[in-house]
């Protein structure tokens, strides 16, 4: 399943909507979504599964690459 991740890139700042970045992550569950970014110290705003209709959406209208965590 592909995820849709809001965050922050400092996790010690207030969360700023204009500084809101986007990245797209494929993983199992919103849990394995948070484990596999607690090595990072972004805020995760908002963590939301991407399917059907609009996944297609985002692949036609942002820029959808998914994120390669090792």
């Amino acid at each position: 399943m592909i995820f849709k991740v809001f965050y922050q890139e400092k996790l010690t700042e207030v969360p700023v909507r204009e500084n809101t970045k986007v990245l797209y992550l494929e993983a199992t569950s919103e849990k394995d979504v948070r484990k596999k970014l607690n090595k990072f110290a972004y805020n995760i705003e908002f963590v939301q599964s991407v399917t059907g209709a609009h996944l297609e959406y985002e692949k036609e209208n942002a820029d959808l690459t998914l994120a390669e965590i090792v």
